[in-house]
Protein backbone atom coordinates (compact mmCIF):
# COMPACT_ATOMS: atom_id res chain seq x y z
CA UNK A 1 0.00 0.00 0.00
CA UNK A 2 1.42 3.23 -1.54
CA UNK A 3 1.95 6.20 1.26
CA UNK A 4 -0.95 8.27 -0.55
CA UNK A 5 -3.20 5.07 -0.12
CA UNK A 6 -2.55 4.59 3.63
CA UNK A 7 -3.66 8.03 4.12
CA UNK A 8 -6.82 8.19 2.05
CA UNK A 9 -7.98 4.82 3.64
CA UNK A 10 -8.16 6.62 6.93
CA UNK A 11 -10.18 9.76 5.82
CA UNK A 12 -13.51 9.96 7.09
CA UNK A 13 -14.75 11.51 3.64
CA UNK A 14 -13.27 7.96 2.63
CA UNK A 15 -15.18 5.42 4.80
CA UNK A 16 -18.42 3.37 3.68
CA UNK A 17 -21.62 4.90 5.00
CA UNK A 18 -23.70 1.69 6.87
CA UNK A 19 -26.60 3.49 6.04
CA UNK A 20 -26.70 3.40 2.57
CA UNK A 21 -25.34 0.15 2.11
CA UNK A 22 -28.41 -1.05 0.47
CA UNK A 23 -28.49 2.35 -2.09
CA UNK A 24 -29.00 0.55 -5.22
CA UNK A 25 -32.07 -1.30 -4.11
CA UNK A 26 -34.07 2.03 -2.64
CA UNK A 27 -36.51 3.58 -4.91
CA UNK A 28 -36.12 6.70 -6.14
CA UNK A 29 -38.37 8.43 -2.96
CA UNK A 30 -36.68 6.29 -0.62
CA UNK A 31 -33.04 7.52 -2.11
CA UNK A 32 -33.99 11.53 -1.96
CA UNK A 33 -34.87 10.57 2.01
CA UNK A 34 -32.15 8.73 2.74
CA UNK A 35 -29.73 11.59 1.05
CA UNK A 36 -31.98 14.23 2.65
CA UNK A 37 -31.55 12.45 6.43
CA UNK A 38 -27.97 11.85 6.07
CA UNK A 39 -27.34 15.76 5.19
CA UNK A 40 -29.34 16.66 8.37
CA UNK A 41 -25.53 15.85 9.70
CA UNK A 42 -23.73 18.48 7.48
CA UNK A 43 -24.92 21.34 9.91
CA UNK A 44 -23.25 19.94 12.82
CA UNK A 45 -20.48 19.60 11.17
CA UNK A 46 -20.10 23.00 10.16
CA UNK A 47 -20.66 24.14 13.56
CA UNK A 48 -17.43 22.62 14.82
CA UNK A 49 -15.86 24.64 12.18
CA UNK A 50 -17.25 27.89 12.79
CA UNK A 51 -14.77 29.64 15.71
CA UNK A 52 -11.85 29.37 13.12
CA UNK A 53 -14.70 30.60 10.15
CA UNK A 54 -14.71 33.71 12.58
CA UNK A 55 -11.53 33.86 13.09
CA UNK A 56 -10.40 33.95 9.00
CA UNK A 57 -13.77 36.54 8.86
CA UNK A 58 -12.14 39.10 10.99
CA UNK A 59 -8.53 38.68 9.16
CA UNK A 60 -10.28 38.85 5.71
CA UNK A 61 -12.07 41.95 6.62
CA UNK A 62 -9.23 43.80 8.26
CA UNK A 63 -7.37 42.73 4.88
CA UNK A 64 -9.72 44.14 2.67
CA UNK A 65 -10.27 47.61 4.44
CA UNK A 66 -6.92 47.88 3.68
CA UNK A 67 -6.77 47.28 0.09
CA UNK A 68 -6.38 43.16 0.36
CA UNK A 69 -8.23 40.50 -1.62
CA UNK A 70 -9.39 37.23 -1.34
CA UNK A 71 -8.23 34.45 -3.32
CA UNK A 72 -10.54 30.92 -3.28
CA UNK A 73 -8.33 28.17 -5.18
CA UNK A 74 -8.74 24.25 -5.47
CA UNK A 75 -9.55 21.66 -7.61
CA UNK A 76 -12.86 19.52 -9.11
CA UNK A 77 -16.30 20.52 -6.95
CA UNK A 78 -14.37 22.36 -4.38
CA UNK A 79 -12.29 24.64 -7.14
CA UNK A 80 -15.67 25.11 -8.70
CA UNK A 81 -17.46 26.10 -5.40
CA UNK A 82 -15.24 28.74 -4.58
CA UNK A 83 -14.68 30.53 -8.50
CA UNK A 84 -18.99 30.17 -7.55
CA UNK A 85 -18.47 31.96 -4.20
CA UNK A 86 -16.48 34.79 -5.95
CA UNK A 87 -18.43 35.21 -9.12
CA UNK A 88 -21.72 36.33 -6.87
CA UNK A 89 -19.50 39.17 -4.95
CA UNK A 90 -19.79 42.04 -7.06
CA UNK A 91 -23.26 41.58 -7.73
CA UNK A 92 -24.34 41.32 -4.92
CA UNK A 93 -22.00 43.54 -2.68
CA UNK A 94 -20.61 46.24 -5.67
CA UNK A 95 -17.08 45.05 -5.39
CA UNK A 96 -14.76 44.84 -8.11
CA UNK A 97 -14.32 41.24 -9.64
CA UNK A 98 -10.58 40.83 -8.01
CA UNK A 99 -11.68 41.80 -4.29
CA UNK A 100 -13.10 38.01 -4.37
CA UNK A 101 -11.43 35.86 -7.23
CA UNK A 102 -11.41 31.72 -7.72
CA UNK A 103 -8.94 29.96 -9.41
CA UNK A 104 -9.60 26.10 -9.83
CA UNK A 105 -6.92 23.49 -11.09
CA UNK A 106 -6.98 22.89 -14.71
CA UNK A 107 -8.06 26.35 -15.37
CA UNK A 108 -11.52 27.58 -16.89
CA UNK A 109 -12.01 24.36 -18.52
CA UNK A 110 -12.07 22.45 -15.55
CA UNK A 111 -15.56 24.68 -14.51
CA UNK A 112 -17.12 22.49 -16.95
CA UNK A 113 -14.97 19.48 -17.69
CA UNK A 114 -13.11 16.92 -15.59
CA UNK A 115 -9.61 17.11 -15.59
CA UNK A 116 -7.69 14.39 -14.21
CA UNK A 117 -5.03 14.45 -12.21
CA UNK A 118 -5.27 18.67 -11.68
CA UNK A 119 -5.27 18.11 -8.27
CA UNK A 120 -1.78 16.34 -7.98
CA UNK A 121 0.11 19.12 -9.30
CA UNK A 122 1.93 21.10 -6.28
CA UNK A 123 4.31 23.09 -8.48
CA UNK A 124 1.08 24.62 -10.68
CA UNK A 125 -0.21 25.38 -7.24
CA UNK A 126 3.03 27.49 -6.75
CA UNK A 127 2.72 29.21 -10.24
CA UNK A 128 -1.34 29.91 -9.32
CA UNK A 129 -0.94 32.16 -6.45
CA UNK A 130 2.51 33.28 -7.68
CA UNK A 131 0.79 34.57 -11.01
CA UNK A 132 -2.64 36.03 -8.89
CA UNK A 133 -0.18 38.23 -7.28
CA UNK A 134 -0.89 37.40 -3.80
CA UNK A 135 0.90 39.53 -0.93
CA UNK A 136 0.96 40.36 2.19
CA UNK A 137 -2.64 42.26 2.59
CA UNK A 138 -4.05 39.01 0.99
CA UNK A 139 -5.87 35.95 2.20
CA UNK A 140 -5.70 32.16 -0.03
CA UNK A 141 -8.04 29.72 1.17
CA UNK A 142 -7.34 26.35 -0.37
CA UNK A 143 -10.32 24.34 -0.79
CA UNK A 144 -9.83 20.48 -0.59
CA UNK A 145 -12.53 18.16 1.16
CA UNK A 146 -9.82 15.42 1.54
CA UNK A 147 -7.31 17.52 2.67
CA UNK A 148 -5.06 15.18 0.35
CA UNK A 149 -4.58 17.87 -3.18
CA UNK A 150 -1.12 18.96 -3.60
CA UNK A 151 -2.16 21.41 -5.90
CA UNK A 152 -3.78 23.24 -3.02
CA UNK A 153 -0.73 22.65 -0.53
CA UNK A 154 1.42 24.60 -3.24
CA UNK A 155 -1.08 27.08 -3.23
CA UNK A 156 -0.53 28.32 0.64
CA UNK A 157 2.86 27.44 0.79
CA UNK A 158 3.27 30.14 -1.63
CA UNK A 159 0.95 32.01 -0.20
CA UNK A 160 2.60 32.17 3.28
CA UNK A 161 6.10 32.62 1.45
CA UNK A 162 4.25 36.16 -0.31
CA UNK A 163 2.76 36.87 3.14
CA UNK A 164 -0.93 36.47 2.50
CA UNK A 165 -2.63 34.47 5.29
CA UNK A 166 -3.21 30.97 4.51
CA UNK A 167 -6.04 28.91 5.10
CA UNK A 168 -7.33 25.63 4.24
CA UNK A 169 -10.80 24.15 3.99
CA UNK A 170 -11.38 20.75 4.15
CA UNK A 171 -13.93 18.32 5.31
CA UNK A 172 -11.51 16.15 7.80
CA UNK A 173 -9.99 16.54 11.02
CA UNK A 174 -5.98 16.82 11.21
CA UNK A 175 -5.98 16.81 7.03
CA UNK A 176 -2.45 16.92 5.46
CA UNK A 177 -3.68 20.01 4.11
CA UNK A 178 -4.13 22.05 7.33
CA UNK A 179 -0.21 21.26 8.18
CA UNK A 180 0.39 23.99 5.26
CA UNK A 181 -2.17 26.41 6.39
CA UNK A 182 -1.92 29.28 9.07
CA UNK A 183 -5.79 28.58 9.99
CA UNK A 184 -7.10 25.46 9.25
CA UNK A 185 -10.79 24.96 8.34
CA UNK A 186 -12.15 21.51 9.15
CA UNK A 187 -15.86 20.39 9.08
CA UNK A 188 -15.82 16.64 9.53
CA UNK A 189 -18.55 15.93 7.52
CA UNK A 190 -18.11 11.59 7.13
CA UNK A 191 -18.74 8.75 5.13
CA UNK A 192 -21.03 10.07 1.76
CA UNK A 193 -24.37 8.28 0.59
CA UNK A 194 -22.46 7.38 -2.39
CA UNK A 195 -18.84 6.39 -0.71
CA UNK A 196 -16.43 8.62 -1.75
CA UNK A 197 -18.23 11.09 -3.55
CA UNK A 198 -17.75 14.48 -1.88
CA UNK A 199 -19.57 16.39 -3.85
CA UNK A 200 -22.45 15.00 -1.50
CA UNK A 201 -22.33 15.95 1.94
CA UNK A 202 -18.51 17.46 2.01
CA UNK A 203 -19.95 19.69 -0.96
CA UNK A 204 -22.66 20.94 0.64
CA UNK A 205 -20.56 21.85 3.48
CA UNK A 206 -17.87 23.70 1.81
CA UNK A 207 -20.79 25.71 0.06
CA UNK A 208 -21.95 26.71 3.60
CA UNK A 209 -19.01 27.54 4.61
CA UNK A 210 -18.00 29.87 1.51
CA UNK A 211 -21.48 31.99 2.13
CA UNK A 212 -20.30 32.02 5.79
CA UNK A 213 -16.71 33.28 4.60
CA UNK A 214 -17.74 36.04 1.61
CA UNK A 215 -20.72 37.21 3.18
CA UNK A 216 -19.23 37.80 7.10
CA UNK A 217 -16.13 39.42 5.32
CA UNK A 218 -18.41 41.79 3.44
CA UNK A 219 -20.11 42.96 6.50
CA UNK A 220 -17.26 43.63 8.58
CA UNK A 221 -16.50 46.09 5.54
CA UNK A 222 -19.31 47.67 6.02
CA UNK A 223 -21.06 46.68 2.60
CA UNK A 224 -24.21 45.41 4.48
CA UNK A 225 -26.50 48.30 6.21
CA UNK A 226 -28.67 45.97 9.34
CA UNK A 227 -29.50 43.17 7.69
CA UNK A 228 -30.11 44.91 3.87
CA UNK A 229 -28.36 44.08 0.55
CA UNK A 230 -26.97 48.03 0.48
CA UNK A 231 -23.79 47.71 -1.89
CA UNK A 232 -25.39 45.76 -4.61
CA UNK A 233 -24.68 46.50 -8.03
CA UNK A 234 -28.19 47.66 -9.81
CA UNK A 235 -27.56 45.49 -13.37
CA UNK A 236 -30.85 44.78 -14.10
CA UNK A 237 -34.74 44.86 -13.57
CA UNK A 238 -34.77 42.28 -11.15
CA UNK A 239 -31.73 43.73 -8.77
CA UNK A 240 -33.51 47.55 -9.51
CA UNK A 241 -36.77 46.36 -8.20
CA UNK A 242 -35.05 44.30 -5.43
CA UNK A 243 -33.08 47.83 -4.72
CA UNK A 244 -36.39 49.61 -4.56
CA UNK A 245 -37.42 47.35 -1.58
CA UNK A 246 -34.17 47.49 0.01
CA UNK A 247 -34.55 51.68 0.36
CA UNK A 248 -37.85 50.93 1.35
CA UNK A 249 -37.37 48.49 4.20
CA UNK A 250 -34.31 51.06 5.41
CA UNK A 251 -35.88 54.31 5.46
CA UNK A 252 -39.83 53.92 5.04
CA UNK A 253 -40.49 55.04 2.06
CA UNK A 254 -43.05 53.81 -0.61
CA UNK A 255 -42.40 52.71 -4.34
CA UNK A 256 -42.19 55.87 -6.08
CA UNK A 257 -39.91 58.06 -3.19
CA UNK A 258 -37.88 54.87 -3.26
CA UNK A 259 -37.55 55.66 -6.92
CA UNK A 260 -36.60 58.81 -6.94
CA UNK A 261 -34.33 58.50 -4.17
CA UNK A 262 -32.73 56.06 -6.24
CA UNK A 263 -32.13 58.21 -9.53
CA UNK A 264 -31.22 60.81 -6.94
CA UNK A 265 -28.55 59.23 -5.67
CA UNK A 266 -27.55 57.77 -9.11
CA UNK A 267 -28.44 54.69 -8.55
CA UNK A 268 -26.62 53.77 -5.18
CA UNK A 269 -28.72 52.16 -2.53
CA UNK A 270 -26.24 53.17 0.24
CA UNK A 271 -26.52 56.88 -0.75
CA UNK A 272 -30.57 57.11 -1.15
CA UNK A 273 -30.69 55.27 2.83
CA UNK A 274 -28.18 58.15 3.55
CA UNK A 275 -29.48 61.36 1.69
CA UNK A 276 -33.02 59.74 3.10
CA UNK A 277 -32.15 59.07 6.15
CA UNK A 278 -30.03 61.98 6.97
CA UNK A 279 -31.87 64.58 5.52
CA UNK A 280 -29.32 66.09 3.38
CA UNK A 281 -28.35 66.15 -0.57
CA UNK A 282 -27.29 63.54 -2.18
CA UNK A 283 -23.63 64.95 -2.41
CA UNK A 284 -23.72 65.42 1.24
CA UNK A 285 -24.85 61.48 1.77
CA UNK A 286 -21.60 60.55 -0.64
CA UNK A 287 -19.44 62.34 1.42
CA UNK A 288 -20.43 60.92 4.56
CA UNK A 289 -20.80 57.50 2.69
CA UNK A 290 -16.75 57.84 1.99
CA UNK A 291 -15.67 59.72 5.51
CA UNK A 292 -17.30 56.62 7.38
CA UNK A 293 -15.17 53.67 5.01
CA UNK A 294 -18.90 53.13 3.58
CA UNK A 295 -20.62 52.08 6.85
CA UNK A 296 -24.09 53.76 6.79
CA UNK A 297 -24.32 53.78 10.58
CA UNK A 298 -21.13 55.75 10.85
CA UNK A 299 -22.05 58.20 7.86
CA UNK A 300 -25.60 58.64 9.98
CA UNK A 301 -24.42 59.19 13.04
CA UNK A 302 -21.29 61.68 11.69
CA UNK A 303 -24.35 63.78 9.91
CA UNK A 304 -26.40 63.83 13.27
CA UNK A 305 -23.42 65.07 15.21
CA UNK A 306 -22.58 67.88 12.66
CA UNK A 307 -26.71 68.95 12.62
CA UNK A 308 -27.18 72.57 14.77
CA UNK A 309 -28.48 71.82 18.00
CA UNK A 310 -31.73 73.24 18.70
Amino acid sequence: MTEASRYLAQLSTEQLNASSSQLDTLTGEEIARLMNEQDASVTAAVAHAVPVIGKVIDETAARMRRGGHLLYIGAGTSGRLGVLDASECPPTFGVAPSVVHGIIAGGDYALRNAVEGAEDHYDQGVLDVREAGAGPLDVVVAISASGFARYCAGALDEARRAGALAVSMTCNVSSALSEHADLAIEAPTGAEVLMGSTRLKAGTATKMMLNMLSTGAMVRCGRVYKNLMVDLNVSNAKLEDRALRIIGHATGAGADEALRLLREANGSVKTAIVLKLGGVSAARAKEALEASGGWVHAALGSLRSDAPSA
